[in-house]
C-alpha cells in the first residue's frame, strides 16, 4: 500500500511511528427491555454508580496532579460538578419515571446538556466532551462495562479516536503511546493541552477521512506539520524515529548575530513552576491567576495570594514573572461570583471589564498581593491587565493602581509597583496600541482570543477552524502594528498565544519584532533552539514577505519556502 497523508492541527512539536489502535469510550446500548422496570431499583443503581464514579474521579484527578500537572488535574473538579448537577440528576429522574433502566436514563438526560454546550462558542464547546466523558463512566458503570486500560496499551502504539476526553488522555503513557490522532478538536482542547503537556506527538482535527485508516495500521504521527502518515516509507519512518532530543537550554539565548530574545512559559498553577524551570524557560510570559480562584467556595485572600506570586518569584529569581490579572467571565464561570448569564459571553462582561465593575474589590485585593510580592527582592514581576480594548479602560485600571499604592503606604506595608502592560486580545485594542502604549510599559499579544476576534471565528468551533489561524493576513498585520506602536512608545512586546510555540514560526515573529515569546512549557527548548540559528536580518526580510502576502495560502507558501532555504 502506498505511502498517504492526512492534515490535522499539530498539538506538539513531536513526531513518532507507531501501531494503530482505534479507540472509544462510548458504550453501545440495547433497545431498553419492554418489561415493568422498578424506579425504586433504578435510582439506587443510578446513586451507586454516581458514588464508584465520583471516587474514580478522585483518583484520577490525583494521578493527573502528579503525572500530568496541577492546572490540567482540574478539569476532573468540574466533572464532579456534571456529575452533581440538579438538572442531569432531575432528567435521570425523569426518565427513569418514563420506565427507562438507569443506564438509558444517564444516556437521555446527558443528551439536551451536551447539545445545548455543542452550540456554544469558545472553550464553553469544549464542556460537551466533559459531559461525554461523565455520561459514558456512568453508563459503564452502569452496565458492568469493561474500562479500557488506556494505560497499558503495548509500546508503539498510535490511538485513533473520534475524541479523547480528558480522562482519556490523562491515562496516555508516553513511555509506551507513539502518539494519537483524533476526529475533533483543536489546538487548545483538552487533548490537546494533555498531549502537550506530556510532550507527546498529536494530531487533532483530521476530519472523517480518519476513519478509513484500519486498526494494525503503521502511521507516523507528526505533531509538528500536523500529519498523520499512512503506510510511511521506510525514510519516513526513520525520520521519525530520529526526532531529536532538543537540548534544554537553561541561560537565556540570543539569535545568531546576538539579538537576546527572552523564552518564557504560561503556567496556570503553582505545581506547573518546577517543571517549567526545568524546560529552561526564562520566566513565566503568562500566569492565568484565573485559576486560583477556580474550584473553590471562596476568593484566595490577599495572604494566600501573596505566597503565590511569590513562590513564582522565587523560582525565577533571575527572570520575568509577567502576572495576568483576573480573567473571568467568557468561559471561565466562578460559582461564588454573580457572573451573569451572556448570549455571547466572550463578547460580555469579562477581563478588566470586570475587575473595574463588579469585582473591584478583588482586582484592589490582587493588586496588594502583587505590590508586596514585587517588593520582597526576588525575580522581576510584571502585571499585565487582560481584554483592554480602550485607552479609558487602561486609565481606570491606572487610577487603581494608584490607589492601591497609596493604601499600602498609609498603612506603613512594603511595596512596590512593577512594570504594568496591556494584552492585545481585540481589534480595537490593536487599533488604540499606540494610546495604550504611551501609558505601560509593555504590550503582550494574546494571538488566541487576538486571532477568534479579527476573523470573526470562534474558539473550538470546528466549522470556522480554518479561519482561525494565525497565519491569516490580517492577524498577522494586527501584530505587526502592535509591535510597531510599543516599540515607537519605548515599550517592549511579548506574544503569549500558542502562536508563540511554534518553532515553524520562530523567525517570522522574530522579524516582526517580537522582544518576548511565551509558550506552553514543553516548546521552549524547540524555541529556544530556532531562535539560535535566526539572522534578524534575514527574518526581517521574511516577516516583510510574508506581511505583503495577500491570502492564508500566500502566507503559508512564504513561511514554507523560507523554511527550506534554512
Amino acid at each position: 500500500m502506498s505511502e498517504r497523508t492526512l492534515t490535522g492541527t499539530g498539538a506538539t512539536p513531536r513526531s513518532d511511528v507507531g501501531t494503530v489502535v482505534w479507540y472509544s469510550s462510548t458504550a453501545e446500548l440495547p433497545d431498553p427491555d419492554d418489561g415493568t422496570v422498578e424506579p425504586d431499583v433504578e435510582r439506587e443503581r443510578f446513586t451507586d454508580a454516581r458514588e464508584t464514579a465520583r471516587d474514580e474521579l478522585e483518583d484520577e484527578r490525583e494521578r493527573t496532579a502528579e503525572r500530568v500537572g496541577e492546572q490540567e488535574a482540574e478539569v476532573f473538579d468540574a466533572h464532579v460538578q456534571f456529575l452533581e448537577d440538579p438538572q442531569i440528576e432531575d432528567g435521570v429522574e425523569s426518565a427513569i419515571e418514563d420506565g427507562l433502566p438507569a443506564e438509558h436514563a444517564v444516556q437521555r438526560a446527558f443528551a439536551d446538556p451536551i447539545k445545548q454546550f455543542e452550540g456554544m462558542d469558545g472553550r464553553m464547546a469544549e464542556r460537551a466532551d466533559d459531559l461525554r466523558d461523565v455520561r459514558d463512566r456512568l453508563v459503564r458503570l452502569l452496565i458492568d462495562g469493561e474500562h479500557v486500560d488506556l494505560g497499558g496499551l503495548p509500546e508503539g502504539t498510535v490511538v485513533l479516536a473520534e475524541r479523547l476526553t480528558p480522562s482519556d488522555t490523562a491515562q496516555l503513557d508516553p513511555e509506551c503511546v507513539a502518539g494519537f490522532a483524533t476526529v475533533t478538536g483543536g489546538r487548545t482542547s483538552h487533548a490537546a493541552i494533555f498531549a502537550r503537556s506530556l510532550a507527546l506527538p498529536a494530531v487533532v482535527g483530521i476530519g472523517e477521512e480518519l476513519h478509513n485508516i484500519a486498526a494494525d495500521a503503521t502511521v507516523v504521527v507528526d505533531g509538528e506539520a500536523g500529519e498523520l502518515v499512512v503506510e510511511p516509507s521506510e525514510e519516513r519512518r526513520e525520520s521519525a524515529r530520529a526526532t531529536r532530543e532538543v537540548e534544554v537550554r537553561e541561560e537565556p539565548v540570543t539569535t545568531a548575530d546576538g539579538t537576546e530574545i527572552e523564552i518564557a512559559a504560561n503556567v496556570g498553577q503553582p505545581a506547573e513552576l518546577e517543571g517549567t524551570k526545568a524546560q529552561g524557560a526564562d520566566g513565566i510570559g503568562l500566569y492565568r491567576t484565573e485559576f486560583l480562584f477556580l474550584d473553590r467556595e471562596q476568593a484566595p485572600d490577599e495572604n494566600e495570594q501573596y505566597e503565590t506570586y511569590t513562590e513564582a518569584l522565587e523560582t525565577f529569581p533571575d527572570g520575568r514573572v509577567v502576572v495576568r490579572t483576573l480573567d473571568i467571565g467568557g468561559d471561565k464561570p466562578i460559582p461564588y461570583l454573580d457572573l451573569p448569564e451572556e448570549e455571547n459571553p466572550f463578547l460580555g462582561e469579562r477581563g478588566i471589564r470586570r475587575s473595574l465593575g463588579p469585582d473591584a474589590d478583588l482586582f484592589e485585593t490582587q493588586l496588594r498581593a502583587l505590590f508586596r510580592a514585587a517588593a520582597n527582592g526576588e525575580g522581576q514581576l510584571s502585571i499585565m491587565f487582560p481584554v483592554v480594548a480602550t485607552p479609558e479602560e487602561l486609565s481606570a485600571a491606572l487610577e487603581t493602581v494608584s490607589t492601591v499604592a497609596q493604601a499600602l503606604e498609609e498603612e506603613g506595608i512594603d511595596y512596590a509597583v512593577p512594570e504594568l502592560g496591556v494584552m492585545i486580545e481585540t481589534p480595537g485594542a490593536v487599533f488604540a496600541a499606540p494610546e495604550l502604549a504611551e501609558q505601560v510599559d509593555f504590550l503582550s499579544i494574546g494571538t488566541n482570543d487576538l486571532t477568534q476576534y479579527v476573523m470573526a471565528a470562534a474558539r473550538e468551533n470546528e466549522r470556522v477552524a480554518d479561519l482561525r489561524d494565525p497565519r491569516r493576513p490580517a492577524v498577522l498585520r494586527a501584530i505587526s502594528r502592535t509591535i510597531e506602536a510599543a516599540h515607537e512608545n519605548d515599550a517592549w512586546v511579548g506574544m503569549c498565544g500558542e502562536m508563540a510555540g511554534n518553532p515553524e514560526l520562530t523567525e517570522l515573529l522574530v522579524g516582526l519584532g517580537l522582544d518576548e515569546l511565551s509558550m506552553s512549557a514543553v516548546t521552549v527548548p524547540d524555541v529556544k533552539a530556532a531562535v539560535q540559528s535566526i539572522d534578524t536580518d534575514a527574518a526581517a526580510e521574511h516577516a516583510s514577505r510574508a506581511l505583503e502576502a495577500t491570502t492564508r495560502e500566500h502566507v503559508i507558501d512564504r513561511i514554507q519556502r523560507n523554511n527550506a532555504n534554512q
